[in-house]
Protein backbone atom coordinates (compact mmCIF):
# COMPACT_ATOMS: atom_id res chain seq x y z
CA UNK A 1 0.00 0.00 0.00
CA UNK A 2 3.30 2.67 0.80
CA UNK A 3 4.46 1.92 -2.66
CA UNK A 4 0.82 2.70 -4.10
CA UNK A 5 1.49 6.06 -2.31
CA UNK A 6 5.20 6.85 -3.16
CA UNK A 7 4.36 6.27 -6.79
CA UNK A 8 1.25 8.31 -7.00
CA UNK A 9 3.85 11.22 -5.17
CA UNK A 10 6.34 10.42 -8.23
CA UNK A 11 3.73 10.71 -10.85
CA UNK A 12 2.50 14.05 -9.61
CA UNK A 13 6.16 15.41 -8.93
CA UNK A 14 6.52 14.51 -13.03
CA UNK A 15 3.69 15.60 -14.54
CA UNK A 16 3.82 19.33 -12.23
CA UNK A 17 7.31 20.34 -12.25
CA UNK A 18 8.27 23.33 -14.21
CA UNK A 19 9.88 22.69 -17.06
CA UNK A 20 10.88 25.65 -19.66
CA UNK A 21 13.55 25.24 -22.34
CA UNK A 22 14.93 28.29 -22.07
CA UNK A 23 15.20 30.95 -18.80
CA UNK A 24 16.89 34.45 -18.96
CA UNK A 25 17.51 36.48 -15.43
CA UNK A 26 17.68 39.64 -15.63
CA UNK A 27 19.04 42.30 -12.53
CA UNK A 28 19.18 46.09 -12.49
CA UNK A 29 19.30 45.61 -16.29
CA UNK A 30 22.20 43.45 -16.87
CA UNK A 31 21.83 40.02 -17.73
CA UNK A 32 23.08 37.31 -15.21
CA UNK A 33 21.72 33.70 -16.11
CA UNK A 34 20.85 31.92 -18.74
CA UNK A 35 19.54 28.11 -18.86
CA UNK A 36 18.73 26.20 -22.04
CA UNK A 37 19.33 27.14 -25.92
CA UNK A 38 19.17 30.68 -26.13
CA UNK A 39 19.54 32.13 -29.44
CA UNK A 40 22.23 34.69 -29.91
CA UNK A 41 20.38 37.47 -31.80
CA UNK A 42 17.36 37.13 -28.77
CA UNK A 43 20.16 36.92 -26.21
CA UNK A 44 21.83 40.41 -27.43
CA UNK A 45 18.84 42.07 -28.48
CA UNK A 46 17.47 40.95 -24.83
CA UNK A 47 20.66 42.76 -23.05
CA UNK A 48 20.42 45.89 -24.89
CA UNK A 49 16.40 46.52 -23.54
CA UNK A 50 17.36 45.70 -20.52
CA UNK A 51 20.77 48.27 -21.07
CA UNK A 52 18.32 51.06 -21.80
CA UNK A 53 15.90 50.69 -19.84
CA UNK A 54 17.13 48.62 -16.67
CA UNK A 55 14.78 45.83 -14.83
CA UNK A 56 15.10 42.89 -12.73
CA UNK A 57 13.06 40.03 -13.35
CA UNK A 58 13.08 35.94 -14.94
CA UNK A 59 11.43 35.62 -18.47
CA UNK A 60 10.62 31.63 -19.22
CA UNK A 61 9.58 30.20 -22.33
CA UNK A 62 7.80 27.49 -22.48
CA UNK A 63 7.37 25.31 -25.56
CA UNK A 64 3.84 22.64 -26.23
CA UNK A 65 2.83 20.58 -28.79
CA UNK A 66 1.99 23.36 -30.91
CA UNK A 67 2.43 26.94 -29.75
CA UNK A 68 5.49 28.47 -28.02
CA UNK A 69 4.63 30.91 -24.86
CA UNK A 70 6.52 33.37 -23.23
CA UNK A 71 5.99 33.78 -19.07
CA UNK A 72 7.74 37.30 -17.53
CA UNK A 73 7.77 37.88 -13.98
CA UNK A 74 5.54 40.17 -11.99
CA UNK A 75 8.57 42.74 -11.97
CA UNK A 76 9.01 43.41 -15.34
CA UNK A 77 7.00 46.43 -16.87
CA UNK A 78 4.79 45.72 -19.82
CA UNK A 79 5.94 48.56 -22.52
CA UNK A 80 9.13 45.85 -21.69
CA UNK A 81 7.19 42.62 -22.01
CA UNK A 82 6.07 43.85 -25.44
CA UNK A 83 9.44 44.82 -26.90
CA UNK A 84 10.92 41.87 -25.68
CA UNK A 85 7.66 39.95 -27.34
CA UNK A 86 8.90 41.87 -30.63
CA UNK A 87 12.26 40.33 -30.69
CA UNK A 88 11.17 36.95 -29.70
CA UNK A 89 12.13 34.32 -33.01
CA UNK A 90 9.69 31.78 -32.17
CA UNK A 91 6.28 32.54 -33.47
CA UNK A 92 3.78 32.47 -30.72
CA UNK A 93 1.05 32.23 -32.46
CA UNK A 94 0.07 29.16 -34.29
CA UNK A 95 0.80 28.35 -37.84
CA UNK A 96 -2.09 28.30 -40.56
CA UNK A 97 -0.62 26.04 -43.37
CA UNK A 98 -3.20 24.70 -45.63
CA UNK A 99 -6.26 26.29 -43.88
CA UNK A 100 -8.09 28.33 -46.54
CA UNK A 101 -11.52 29.83 -45.56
Amino acid sequence: MEYVIVLAVVVIFIVFKDRPIMVLKFENGELTKTKGDVPTGFQTSCKEIAHKTPFSGQIKVYKNRFTTKIDFSKDIPGKIKQRIRNVFPHSSQPSKKGKRA
